[in-house]
This record gives C-alpha cells, sequence and structure tokens, in this order.
C-alpha cells in the first residue's frame, strides 16, 4: 500500500514524504514561518495536479499539442466547518484545439482520481500508534 509521512520539523513545520521525494508543509507567518505550502494548498494542489496530468495524458493519446496546457485553481475554505467548500478549475488547452477535442479533455479532466475520490470519499480511519 502507498504511503506518505509527514513528520513535525519545528513550530508548524512538518516534512512530508512521498516515495523518496521531500516536501515541507507550514502556516503562514505569524503562526508559522512559511516555508512551504499549507496542508490545504497541497490538498488543492493535488487535485489541480492530476487534473493537469489527465489533460496532458489526453493530448498525448491523440497526438496533440500539450504547449500551453495550463491548469489553474481557485479555492474557498470555511472555517465551520474547517474544510475547503469550493474549488474552480480552468484549464487553458493549447490553441487550435476543435470543439470536440475541447469537450473531451474537460469530460477526461473531470475524472481524474483525485476528482473522483472527492465525489465518492474515500474511507478515512485515524488511529494512535500502538493502539489496536
Amino acid at each position: 500500500m502507498p504511503r506518505v509521512t509527514a513528520t513535525h520539523l519545528a513550530g508548524d513545520r512538518f516534512e512530508v514524504a512521498v516515495r523518496g521525494h521531500r516536501l515541507v508543509v507550514d502556516q503562514p507567518a505569524p503562526g508559522g514561518d512559511d516555508a512551504g505550502p499549507t496542508p490545504v494548498e497541497l490538498f488543492v494542489a493535488g487535485l489541480t495536479a492530476c487534473v493537469a496530468a489527465l489533460a496532458g495524458r489526453y493530448l498525448a493519446r491523440h497526438a496533440l499539442a500539450s504547449e500551453g496546457l495550463q491548469v489553474v485553481a481557485e479555492y474557498v475554505a470555511t472555517e465551520r466547518p474547517s474544510r475547503v467548500a469550493q474549488v474552480r478549475l480552468v484549464v487553458t488547452a493549447p490553441p487550435g484545439l476543435s470543439a470536440a477535442r475541447r469537450r473531451g479533455l474537460v469530460a477526461i479532466a473531470s475524472h481524474c482520481t483525485v476528482h473522483n475520490s472527492l465525489t465518492v470519499p474515500p474511507e478515512i480511519e485515524v488511529t494512535l500508534a500502538g493502539d489496536a
């Protein structure tokens, strides 16, 4: 089973390990040192990157140029309950795509793994190490 590990460094800063890659997450000042994105920003970044990757694969599969492909996300977070309440993703497609290919790109990009996981949420269990 794939594993992601977050290890406390200092203050609000954690190192996140993913398959040998290391990322730093932190909170903005004054609570943190702003040494990296917040966990919520990484959450939205994961969705954005997943949509972009799937869009890129769609273009490659159809032998279409990917220059200029970009996905921008804007999101709204709420405090009560604390959650990301809305995400708007805008895909900038390479120029010259036909209307049919543009529709196909949106259809495929709308069903990346992260998006599907949000649409049908996974079961999540939080336990303390050593507890049975």
